[in-house]
């Protein structure tokens, strides 16, 4: 008897072990968020500070996450006129996109993970902006670079599904070159030490 209690005892411990272990805190100075939005006649980018992030990280593999964006502090990188990198930026932050003054934050949360071999993954996640979820799956990938994870990811989201409707073809009709596409994209490095 002592030898079966102290078998379901071992499962019990090694279980929870591996069910919660801590998440691994991020580096937010070292990681990033960079977005891209095209239109008929270009395209912009620019970075959108992660005020709070983390990784579940066990036996080698991530198993769940999440992270926020400051909304607020978003910017625009490829317009180097000071005028006109305003007004973009102010644009951005109005009700006409993101809402910045109701919704300082946008967040996204892990709720399915694949991989096989802990490099490469699918990912399928909730990512709410202006208040609104809707669920976004992506590839990524992880890394160990100088004894750091660091994770990579490529996400491609419909900024309609979250009310942004803003010049969208989808929505309006005869906007000739002033047509902004709908799908804009993440480029996320997250940074961190296990």
């Amino acid at each position: 008897m002592k030898i079966i209690t102290s078998i379901l005892v071992l499962l019990a411990t090694s279980w929870s072990f591996m069910t919660f272990a801590p998440p691994v805190t991020v580096n937010k100075t070292e990681s990033s968020v960079t977005w891209h939005a095209t239109k008929v006649t270009g395209a912009h980018f620019g970075n959108v500070p992660i005020s709070d992030a983390k990784l579940d990280y066990a036996n080698g593999k991530i198993t769940g996450g999440s992270f926020e964006m400051d909304m607020s502090n978003l910017t625009v990188e490829d317009l180097t006129d000071a005028g006109s990198n305003q007004k973009l930026t102010g644009h951005l932050k109005s009700d006409d996109f993101f809402s910045v003054a109701t919704f300082p934050k946008a967040m996204m949360k892990i709720t399915n993970v694949k991989s096989s071999d802990g490099k490469t993954y699918e990912i399928t996640a909730d990512l709410t902006i202006k208040g609104i979820t809707s669920p976004v799956t992506f590839p990524a990938t992880l890394a160990m670079v100088n004894g750091k994870m660091v994770t990579t990811a490529e996400i491609k989201f419909d900024r309609t599904k979250y009310d942004i409707k803003y010049r969208s073809g989808n929505y309006f009709e005869d906007l000739a070159d002033k047509l902004i596409y709908d799908e804009v994209k993440l480029d996320v490095k997250l940074v961190a030490t296990p």
